[in-house]
């Protein structure tokens, strides 16, 4: 799964940076005096369709290349058998690009509320002078 986040990445840079040039002066200021991760929940926001679209085939590629989408498939296949299963929600290829771009964004979080909060992680030059410190 690494991997596919990993050739994704390129596609993904081009998102959030076409989600920067959509943004609004006013937006921009709300997002600096917003919550602790107002940054990410607005990324998140403006950018969650596109990386999901932009992720799926690559998410599905190497779920292939690594047997799993052939194991998953002869597990679900199984599912008619069972009482109460209904085998047409359990798309893995689906799941599996929603929890990659679950932990995106929350790992986006984490380092968002690092930088509001602490000032050592302003470290940048960029993110000095966009905090002011």
């Amino acid at each position: 799964m690494n991997h596919a986040a990993e050739s994704a990445a390129p596609e993904a840079a081009t998102i959030f940076a076409d989600a920067v040039k959509q943004m609004t002066i006013d937006d921009a200021r709300k997002l600096l005096n917003g919550n602790d991760t107002g940054i990410t929940d607005y990324f998140k926001s403006k950018t969650s369709t596109q990386l999901s679209t932009a992720f799926r085939p690559h998410v599905e590629s190497a779920m292939k290349t690594n047997g799993v989408t052939q194991q998953y498939e002869a597990l679900t296949s199984q599912a008619p058998k069972m009482p109460f299963m209904n085998s047409s929600n359990m798309d893995i290829n689906t799941y599996v690009v929603n929890k990659a771009l679950d932990g995106l964004f929350y790992m986006l979080g984490q380092q968002e509320k690092q930088i509001r909060t602490n000032p050592a992680a302003r470290s940048t030059a960029l993110l000095k002078q966009v905090f002011g410190h």
